[in-house]
């Protein structure tokens, strides 16, 4: 399917704002909630956009890692599927070069990283090497993108509303206790998942789940984002690169860098170098551009390697098909299963 301009539209809309009401999104966008709700039922049916949850991967919470992988090359579908399999690594990119697979992994700590993803890479048979930068600063990532599709006047609407829906929230909990953890897998399968829904899912009151929900939306340990098929997006093109930024300048480097609209990703790094971005591209012609861009706007900055993917395979849980539409297939903690 082709997108049209008002589904470019509700998706940004959804990228601002994932759980915003179809009243509000009304007030936004000029057209009738149920038209909306509608629209967006057949953009999630058809695999087209979806709103998910995941972890943060906020290092000053957990641990995010970006893991590339060798495997022999006929053993490469079987390598991927395993991988893939694996809760904890959300992420998995076919790489158009000596990496045969980009990862990307959220753990809760460095050694439930060790004991459940890098155990595992052991027994995994075609799986010949892995090369581990781990992520020491998460400057912007997936959910910070956007289609640029608003006018002004929408955008303001759209920040108006969001900035009511923020005065409500409570702070933060310390700890969120396993019964408000349940809810994970629900909200990683509809981001806009309501209390009755998770209620249903669960078998609990509905109170409580809207009591358990609020304490999660409120403690920040969730990123929720609004996705859309890459081959519908006018981006098909991803390119990740892996550079050297001088060692005091990354919290600038970050802030230049975050004015680039094309950014899907950016973070410091431990390993061979110091700084990760990641970038949608409307061409393979782009990848000269956009270097040009991040050599102007972060003097000094080595641009070491740049990796085009081929295909990506699994999207913040997410499994896609070969023309980049959600399967419906999520895997999570407690396994794959198709999103409702």
């Amino acid at each position: 399917m082709e997108l049209s301009e008002e589904d470019l539209a509700l998706i940004q809309v959804l990228q601002t704002s994932p759980r915003l009401g179809w009243a509000d999104a009304a007030k936004v966008l000029d057209v009738h909630a149920t038209t909306l709700a509608a629209r967006w039922e057949r953009l999630k049916s058809s695999g087209t956009a979806w709103v998910t949850a995941h972890l943060a991967g906020d290092p000053q919470q957990m641990l995010l890692a970006f893991v590339a992988v060798d495997c022999e090359m006929n053993q490469r579908e079987a390598v991927t599927a395993q991988l893939t399999a694996i809760p904890e690594i959300v992420t998995v990119e076919e790489a158009a070069s000596h990496r045969d697979l980009m990862l990307t992994v959220i753990t809760k700590t460095l050694e439930e990283f060790s004991e459940k993803v890098v155990a595992r890479f052991k027994a995994i048979r075609g799986l010949t090497k892995y090369q581990i930068s781990l992520c020491t600063r998460l400057h912007s990532s997936g959910d910070a993108w956007r289609l640029n599709i608003l006018d002004k006047p929408q955008l303001a609407t759209l920040r108006t509303l969001g900035n009511q829906a923020a005065s409500g929230g409570s702070p933060a909990p310390a700890q969120l206790p396993a019964s408000h953890l349940d809810l994970l897998p629900y909200l990683a399968r509809d981001g806009r998942a309501t209390a009755a829904d998770i209620a249903r899912g669960l078998g609990r009151r509905p109170a409580t789940v809207q009591r358990q929900l609020n304490r999660v939306l409120g403690s920040g340990i969730l990123l929720f984002r609004c996705e859309v098929a890459q081959g519908l997006s006018s981006y098909p093109v991803t390119c990740q690169w892996f550079a050297n930024v001088p060692a005091g300048r990354h919290e600038e480097a970050a802030a230049a860098i975050r004015t680039i609209s094309n950014v899907r990703l950016s973070a410091s790094t431990t390993g061979p170098t110091n700084f990760v971005i990641i970038m949608w591209l409307h061409s393979l012609a782009d990848v000269m551009t956009a270097e040009l861009t991040l050599q102007q706007k972060v003097p000094g900055i080595d641009l070491v390697e740049s990796v085009v993917m081929l295909s990506t395979v699994k999207r913040v849980g997410w499994l896609l098909n070969r023309d980049t539409t959600a399967s419906g297939a999520v895997v999570h903690a407690g396994g794959l299963e198709m999103a409702g």
